[in-house]
């Protein structure tokens, strides 16, 4: 039976022209290749907080964020490239598959490399891994400009800016360790600045509603290394010292506020943001900063747990502010991206309010069950705001239209 007479279900090329998906597809959803992609980088996003965990709880915490910083910043990166990539030219055929298995082997080589990272601020094996997969990305884009004549122009500029950033990658190995900050600081900018260059020519065929649905997918994986992170960390302190009274109030506090971080993200308006060409690069990239504190904000939790055990050498202010800081960012990044002038009171005032709260609570003795309570109070106003405003007339809602931005 020749391939063609297949069901479409288990057809499958070697390789079909890369044309650009349709943007308007019904019911586009994540695929299992980038699902399982998703799970690869699960493993380097968890390697990443265990080591920043480790220098926290023995002191050592600018190195652990630095560290953090360049290795976070590859794993999302990366992450995201394939991403709208994908959601625009995901053919499926043998030659992108094989070439989204080449992405995934070089997050797991860049995941083997964090620890070296962290401890040595040997970034050899990471920047190796992160050169893999930012090169089979290129290959695809050049597969792009053989085959899209509508976006040719756009995809050469991705293969030549992607590969011109992987050899300053590869040229900065070269500069004593000291060094790695300063390469970061110039070659992270030109990483962002290609796709907007390159989308200028033409913009590619990515699906917004895709886009989305996948940026919410990794919401839940850095949640979930949050959750991770805090249980191994109640499991090792409660094995054998019986001080299941001084995590109480831990426990209960990281997860309201874990859930209120979720309930936050989740009750957002993408359609306004994917719609404007500026609104897109913000919104993607301020997710760096999304993510990030909200994979933060699991170590804070861990060290936490380490210093209410004994376990931990910071001193507790410093633990506050572990916890605080990562939650006062996530709250400020999601209300640059979202928030308004025209907004109700809540909106534009509730998360500055609610953030300055939280940092103050560092300072308190119960920083983590502080924190959880404000979030909480935050998404109850919030969930009050959505009633009242369901209660209004249609013509009546403009100021206050319910369950659109995070406030």
């Amino acid at each position: 039976m020749s391939q063609e007479s297949l069901p479409g279900s288990v057809r499958l090329r070697l390789a079909v022209p890369m044309v650009g998906r349709d943007p308007e597809e019904d019911h586009r959803a994540a695929t299992p290749l980038e699902l399982f992609f998703d799970l690869i980088f699960v493993v380097a996003v968890a390697f990443a907080s265990e080591r920043l965990h480790h220098s926290l709880v023995v002191d050592e915490v600018v190195d652990g964020v630095i560290a953090l910083i360049l290795v976070f910043f590859a794993i999302w990166w990366a992450w995201v490239n394939f991403t709208w990539f994908s959601s625009a030219y995901d053919t499926d055929d043998v030659t992108y598959r094989i070439f989204v298995f080449v992405t995934m082997t070089g997050a797991l080589i860049l995941a083997a490399g964090v620890p070296r990272a962290f401890d040595e601020r040997d970034f050899d094996v990471a920047t190796l891994g992160y050169v893999v997969m930012r090169l089979a990305l290129v290959t695809q884009w050049i597969r792009v400009a053989m085959t899209d004549t509508q976006r040719r122009v756009t995809a050469r500029r991705f293969a030549v800016g992607v590969a011109a950033c992987q050899v300053g990658w590869v040229a900065a190995l070269l500069l004593p360790g000291d060094w790695w900050v300063a390469a970061f600081v110039v070659l992270a900018p030109a990483e962002l600045l290609v796709p907007a260059w390159a989308e200028s020519a033409s913009r590619t065929t990515w699906h917004e509603g895709h886009i989305a649905e996948r940026y919410g997918l990794f919401m839940i994986i850095v949640l979930g290394e949050s959750v991770l992170a805090a249980s191994l960390a109640i499991r090792s302190a409660t094995e054998g010292d019986g001080l299941i009274g001084e995590l109480i109030p831990i426990i209960v506090g990281g997860l309201l506020a874990l859930f209120s971080m979720w309930w936050i993200y989740f009750d957002r308006p993408e359609e306004r943001l994917l719609a404007s060409e500026r609104g897109v690069f913000i919104w993607s990239y301020a997710h760096l900063f999304v993510f990030g504190s909200v994979a933060t904000f699991g170590t804070g939790l861990a060290a936490s747990i380490d210093g209410a055990t004994g376990h931990s050498e910071l001193g507790q202010t410093a633990t506050g502010l572990a916890v605080g800081i990562p939650v006062v960012i996530y709250l400020l990044s999601l209300y640059a991206v979202y928030v308004r002038p025209g907004d109700s009171l809540l909106r534009r005032f509730g998360i500055p309010v609610t953030a300055m709260l939280i940092l103050l609570t560092s300072f308190t003795t119960q920083p983590v069950l502080l924190t959880g309570l404000l979030l909480t109070a935050l998404v109850v106003a919030k969930e009050i705001e959505r009633i009242r405003g369901e209660g209004l007339a249609p013509n009546q809602r403009d100021s206050v239209e319910p369950g659109k931005l995070p406030s």
